[in-house]
């Protein structure tokens, strides 16, 4: 089965719902907003994926918190992605051992269809 994270009002969570539900792909969606992600599954996810991939500096929750003034060293990113689950781009994708991040339809094609 394939784990999503992330909000079900996010556009990008949206798309990647619609695709599987499409593709008849069994699926469950892991709500930032009603249950946060722990450090521990950051930490797995960033044993596959890159910080900067994760971590997402265009987001509201970002500017909002004005990150971008301290000058956030990984350290420090990781320490606020596992507070502020917002800051993690949607959507994460877990599936098999493999950790997709965002949504690119030609991407998810070649992976599970």
């Amino acid at each position: 089965m394939v784990k999503v994270y992330g909000i079900k009002n996010c556009d990008s969570v949206k798309k990647a719902l619609s695709f599987f539900k499409a593709h008849h792909i069994e699926h469950e969606l892991h709500d930032f907003k009603t249950k946060s992600v722990s450090c521990d599954e950051v930490s797995r996810w960033l044993g596959h994926v890159e910080i900067k991939t994760l971590f997402n500096s265009r987001s509201t929750t970002y500017r909002e918190l004005q990150l971008k003034e301290l000058n956030l060293d990984e350290k420090n990113k990781i320490q606020w992605l596992c507070k502020e689950n917002m800051l993690i781009k949607r959507p994460v994708i877990e599936f098999e051992k493999a950790v997709i991040v965002g949504f690119d339809e030609d991407y998810y094609r070649g992976v599970f269809l």
